[in-house]
Formats: C-alpha cells, sequence, structure tokens
C-alpha cells in the first residue's frame, strides 16, 4: 500500500470512529432522560444556548461536507491532521447539542421535550447519513448523494426555529393536527357519499336482493354511516373546543399544570386513527362487526378525553363545562343511535 493510500485510510478510520460516536450520542438521546425538576433552569436562557449548538452542528456538518468534495488531496501528514482536527471539532458540536438538551428538565412539559428530542435526534441521524455517504463514496469526489445529504442536516437544524417554545404551544401543535386530520376524514367520507350511487336504489326495496354491494351503500348501510360520522363531528367538535380552550386559558409555567396539558396530549394523540380505523370500515362493503367496535373505541376514547379536560382546572372553567357535557351527551346518543342501526333488529 502506497503512504497515499495508507494517508486515506487513516482518515477513513478517523470517520468510521466519529460516525460510531455519532451515533452512539444519537442512541442516547433517543432513549435517555432528561432532568427531573427546574433548579435554576431558565427557558429563555435554554432556547438560546439550544440555537447556539444547533447552529454548530450545521456550520460543521458543512465542513465535512466540503473537506471532501474537491480535488487535490493534501500532504499526508496534512491530511491526517486536518481530519482528526475535524473529527474532534464535529463530535465537539454534537456533545454541546446533546449537553444542552439534557438541560430541559421534565417538569417543562413532556409533549414539549419530545418535539425537542425528535428534532436534535433528527439532526444526529442526518449528520450520520452524511459521514456514512461520505464514507461510501471515494474521498475528495462530490456526489449527489452528498450534497442531498448535508442539505438534510441544514433542512433538520432550520426545524429548530420552528419548534414550540414551551408545553402549551406544544400542546397546541398536536390538538391542531389532530384537528385537521379528523376534518380530511370526514369530507373524505362526506365527498364518497355524496358521489355514491346505488344503481338499483329507485327499483327495489333494500331487503330484495341487487348486484354486487361491494361498491355502493345500502339504505341501511347510509343510515348507519351517518350515526357514526356523528361521532365523528363530535371527535371534531371536541378537538375545535378544547384547543379553544387551551389557547385562551392554557400555560405550562407551573409543573402541574404542564402535567395537565401532557395528559391532555396523550389522549387527543389517539384521536385521528380512531377516526380513520371508523372512517375505513364505512366504505362499501360495510363490516358492521368491525364498525361497532371501532366506534365504541371512539367514543370511549372521547369521553376519556373529555373527562381530562373536565379535570384540567386551569384551562376548563365554568363556561367550558357547558360544551364539555354537550359533548359527552352527544357522544352517547351517537354511539347509540349506531349500536341499534347495527342490531339485528334494525
Amino acid at each position: 500500500m502506497s503512504a497515499a493510500d495508507t494517508a486515506t485510510e487513516n482518515v477513513c478510520v478517523t470517520l468510521r470512529n466519529l460516525l460510531n460516536s455519532v451515533q452512539c450520542v444519537t442512541g442516547r438521546v433517543r432513549d435517555g432522560e432528561c432532568n427531573e425538576s427546574d433548579g435554576d433552569f431558565n427557558l429563555s436562557n435554554f432556547w438560546d444556548t439550544l440555537n447556539q449548538a444547533v447552529k454548530a452542528v450545521s456550520q460543521e456538518a458543512t465542513k465535512v461536507s466540503l473537506a471532501f468534495s474537491k480535488p487535490p488531496l493534501p500532504s499526508q501528514q496534512v491530511l491526517r491532521l486536518d481530519g482528526e482536527r475535524l473529527a474532534d471539532s464535529v463530535l465537539k458540536s454534537v456533545l454541546s447539542l446533546s449537553t444542552v438538551y439534557y438541560w430541559l428538565p421534565k417538569s417543562r412539559g413532556v409533549s414539549l421535550r419530545q418535539q425537542v428530542r425528535d428534532a436534535t435526534v433528527q439532526v444526529l441521524e442526518g449528520l450520520t447519513q452524511l459521514l456514512e455517504v461520505i464514507l461510501s463514496s471515494p474521498l475528495q469526489s462530490l456526489t449527489q448523494e452528498q450534497l442531498m445529504s448535508t442539505g438534510g442536516v441544514w433542512s433538520a437544524c432550520d426545524r429548530f426555529i420552528r419548534l414550540p417554545e414551551d408545553n402549551k404551544a406544544a400542546a397546541l401543535l398536536v390538538l391542531t393536527a389532530q384537528g385537521g386530520i379528523v376534518k380530511d376524514a370526514i369530507d373524505e367520507l362526506e365527498q364518497a357519499l355524496s358521489e355514491a350511487h346505488d344503481p338499483f336504489g329507485d327499483v327495489l326495496d333494500d331487503e330484495e336482493p341487487r348486484g354486487n354491494r361491494d361498491t355502493y351503500w345500502s339504505e341501511r348501510d347510509r343510515r348507519v354511516v351517518a350515526a357514526c360520522r356523528g361521532m365523528m363531528t363530535a371527535a371534531a367538535a371536541c378537538l375545535r373546543k378544547t384547543t379553544a380552550a387551551v389557547r385562551a386559558r392554557g400555560d405550562a409555567d407551573a409543573p402541574e399544570r404542564a402535567a395537565q396539558l401532557d395528559d391532555l396530549v396523550d389522549g387527543v394523540k389517539e384521536i385521528s386513527p380512531r377516526v380513520d380505523d371508523l372512517a375505513l370500515c364505512l366504505y362499501p362493503p360495510v363490516d358492521y362487526d368491525a364498525v361497532e367496535n371501532d366506534v365504541s373505541k371512539l367514543a370511549a376514547l372521547l369521553k376519556k378525553v373529555l373527562s381530562i379536560t373536565r379535570r384540567s382546572s386551569h384551562f376548563c372553567g365554568e363556561a367550558e363545562l357547558t360544551w364539555v357535557q354537550f359533548l359527552e351527551g352527544a357522544v352517547d346518543h351517537n354511539l347509540q343511535k349506531a349500536k341499534n342501526l347495527i342490531g339485528p333488529d334494525s
């Protein structure tokens, strides 16, 4: 092996060691726990320091990409020393980012911490991908994959400016997203209903045999769908009203209030998957057993979320109790209506 080949192999070893270190840090961030309590924690200082750490990782990723993107190769000694210095600098920025992430205590809210953690992991995974691409390509040759990987790190770093500033903002982000998904599911179902047509509906009774029902709703199907759509509408109203209450009255300054928001988010995150499950089994051919199971599960979840809202005194006052009680009644009404229509005597 020539001296040049030896120097290149040494640089590759340095990069592989750096890659392993970044992967280890990523695993600790993904699975590790943050501080338990506030102590002297200052949220504003945390964000300032975190953004500086993210900027440093972005800059180091750019340096790595540029260093291995164009010839000529430097001398063997310079190549080895530059590679080691560059790797040390990258690892320092990575460790700094992970350390600042760990400053964020649980008492500031689990929802906020999860979103900061996910953003941090995304940056570290982007850097991991960039290092893997460089190692899989001839050194000093810029590839399309390397350009894309570098851009991926930049994009992940840019995400930090859009992160919620506290647990209230983090909760609102989840609530708003869930509301949008549920609305889309209702709109799609209503669109399908408006376009669907029973080719035998004007000449045959619902009880008489007809063509392939896999492609259209019978009259009984439509009544069941209407009742279930009522439950989905109650889910949308629950999300809309809860979002407005949190936006108007919620805060995350005290640990107990941040915890109330986290309890709400835990329940709310399950709503759109439940709505999607219910909507899916409503399309022809309607699976009545699945409909009964899924509408019951959605009703139980909505009652749970409304109960959490009722107990969350800091954003649920006397005015909010009125619509909480109304929606609880709407959930019960639509569930009973759906079960009556699904039953054998319907």
